[in-house]
């Protein structure tokens, strides 16, 4: 048997593997992202952008009127809740009017018996009940101080118009914004019992740079987008320009808004200039 056989089986082998090709390299999976769905603030980021100018603003009302009581009674009547719609010369709360019926019923008895001590005084000086009135006005004028008619008087019609005062109306077409007070409650001259506010007179209050103010004056005009809708783009106008810059190096501008229904006070908002 020849001895080199098995080496030239060995060479045979080797020469048969070199000649198989290498694998090709595995394709790369194709890789499919999906855009993210637009939003809202995606379309704000994008207004900013194309803007150039921004600044964060606060809307306000113009207006928040505090409704009073101008006497102090207990309040029988309150059917109020915040939000609500109120408008102007609607009966909001009702006092109680039984204690000042009660006085009104003995200041009438007072001026009827200084009525009657009125003319006791006239016929005194000679007049006669039925020419009473022919009295020099002087005359009448001392009878009816020495009588207390004028005193009595005086505090009847007082009490009539604190009655007038139980039934209090709205002062403003609004909103209510804040409740001091509670059906059955104590009424006190000076204390708000709650607050309206003016939502059909908004404005926008934002700050700009020292060396932007130039850009603003009365009249210009903004664009508003509230950070809650932010799809939604208002018009405005600077009505205000503070004559004072802050330490900071801001300076304080307001603009006035139109009414709409997704605006409302206290609501952040991004101002870019048009």
């Amino acid at each position: 048997m020849n001895r080199h056989l098995p080496l030239l089986v060995l060479l045979a082998l080797v020469s048969c593997h070199s000649r198989v090709s290498a694998p090709a390299p595995p394709q790369e999976a194709a890789v499919t992202v999906e855009q993210a769905p637009d939003n809202g603030n995606q379309s704000l980021q994008r207004t900013i952008e194309s803007e150039g100018f921004s600044s964060k603003g606060s809307i306000q009302a113009v207006t928040e009127v505090p409704v009073y009581s101008r006497i102090s009674e207990q309040i029988v009547s309150f059917d109020i809740e915040l939000g609500q719609r109120i408008r102007k010369g609607e009966v909001v709360v009702r006092l109680s009017r039984s204690m000042l019926e009660d006085k009104i019923a003995r200041s009438k008895a007072e001026l009827e018996k200084a009525e009657y001590q009125y003319q006791a005084i006239l016929m005194g000086q000679g007049y006669k009940r039925s020419q009473l009135d022919e009295a020099p006005d002087e005359i009448k004028r001392q009878a009816r101080i020495n009588s207390g008619y004028n005193t009595a008087l005086a505090s009847l019609k007082l009490l009539e118009h604190e009655l007038e005062c139980c039934t209090i109306t709205a002062p403003i077409s609004g909103a209510v914004s804040r409740l001091d007070a509670t059906l059955y409650s104590a009424a006190t001259p000076g204390v708000p019992l709650f607050y309206i506010v003016d939502t059909e007179h908004l404005k926008v209050c934002f700050d700009v740079l020292e060396n932007e103010l130039h850009k603003f004056q009365k009249g210009t005009p903004i664009q508003v987008i509230s950070v809650a809708y932010p799809s939604e783009i208002h018009k405005a106008e600077v009505s205000a320009v503070s004559p004072v810059v802050e330490s900071s190096g801001m300076v304080r501008l307001e603009a006035t808004l139109q009414p709409h229904p997704h605006l409302m006070p206290g609501m952040t908002a991004i101002v870019t200039k048009e």
